[in-house]
């Protein structure tokens, strides 16, 4: 059974930093596309960022260029997201999200996805 489990969201203050953490299991890891999305009321889900299996290979939403890094470390089952200079409008429900195939940055091309976790950025 796949699980992707996120961690390390809460409430920041804008211009403040977090570090989400997805930890996975259940899949062979290091054969895997991650991608991160998030989630605002009202909103669809949008890409953030993905990053290829060997993790030589990142996308990056236009909105989060310069100030969201996503990495991974396949001896640990593990992908993050550094946020750093947030915004008020970064808040939203932050989704870890594993592909079979290459860096896709739609939703769609996802085959497994975490429950999330929220992040609140106060003005």
């Amino acid at each position: 059974q796949v699980q992707l489990v996120e961690s390390g969201g809460g409430l920041v203050r804008a211009g403040g930093s977090l570090r989400l953490v997805c930890a996975a299991s259940g899949l062979t890891f290091s054969t895997y596309a991650m991608g991160w999305f998030r989630q605002a009321p009202g909103k669809e889900r949008e890409f953030v960022a993905t990053i290829s299996w060997s993790g030589k290979t990142i996308s990056y939403a236009d909105s989060v260029k310069g100030r969201f890094t996503i990495s991974r470390d396949n001896a640990k089952n593990t992908v993050y997201l550094q946020m750093n200079s947030l915004k008020p409008e970064d808040t939203a429900v932050y989704y870890c999200a594993a592909a079979r195939s290459s860096i896709p940055t739609m939703a769609g091309g996802y085959d497994y996805w975490g429950q999330g976790t929220q992040v609140t950025v106060s003005s």
